[in-house]
């Protein structure tokens, strides 16, 4: 591996980092001796990257360092190429259209030689089977609802054709190729719900903000499915 990329790598590495890392785990993460790990710390923090180590504790990268974007590497572009190309087939109008400049905003910064895996990629996903229908509900306004943390009012129908009406905390939105759910807390269960975004019969965007933060949320939402998942297992 180069010198210049080595570099790039440790910095991917901090950044990737939890917390603090020690020496001998960045060197161990990418296969190389602490001696050589040392001197590269050295030149980064030379050239201004905001590392800061510590004895017996290890080496943090601080938050808010950016780098040029010019530096992806060609399975990093493919990803998002791959990524972009699923987004445009699956995700709602505003995101295909986002993801579509995404790729053309990758495709002006990379380098020449590199350009091809934007323009005629090696990757791919299936085309959509069905032109989707935009639907009743505006998923772009239940995201943004999602990340001002405001409560929603839904009339929604359950499989067998019931129809209740609920208050809810959103939390994500989920795409898969099928369908496009709404993970939410529900004020009338007391507990965290899947709604079908299709079975949604109207919804009303409250004003109303929902007394948890919905990053505390979306991680209790995860804890729990690990929990089940364990439960299954057992």
């Amino acid at each position: 591996m180069r010198r210049a990329e080595r570099l790039f790598e440790i910095i991917q590495v901090l950044r990737r980092a939890k917390g603090p890392m020690t020496a001998q785990a960045i060197a161990d993460t990418l296969e190389m001796g602490r001696r050589t790990l040392y001197r590269d710390i050295a030149a980064l923090i030379a050239r201004r990257v905001p590392i800061r180590g510590e004895a017996g504790v290890g080496y943090v990268l601080e938050r808010g360092f950016d780098m040029p974007p010019l530096m992806l590497t060609p399975t990093e572009i493919e990803a998002v190429v791959l990524g972009s190309q699923w987004v445009v087939a699956n995700g709602d109008a505003q995101l295909s259209a986002a993801a579509v400049d995404v790729l053309a905003k990758v495709a002006a910064i990379v380098p020449t030689r590199l350009r091809d895996l934007v323009d005629d990629p090696v990757v791919g996903t299936p085309p959509p089977r069905g032109r989707r229908t935009a639907g009743a509900v505006d998923v772009a306004a239940l995201r943004d609802w999602a990340r001002r943390e405001q409560k929603l009012a839904l009339r929604y129908a359950d499989e067998a054709g019931t129809v209740t009406e609920r208050t809810v905390w959103p939390v994500l939105i989920g795409y898969v190729t099928s369908t496009r759910v709404l993970i939410a807390w529900c004020e009338l269960r007391r507990d965290f719900r899947v709604f079908l975004i299709d079975r949604m019969l109207a919804v009303r965007f409250l004003d109303e903000r929902y007394p948890e933060r919905r990053v505390a949320l979306r991680r209790r939402w995860l804890a729990e499915n690990e929990q089940r998942k364990a439960r299954r297992q057992r």
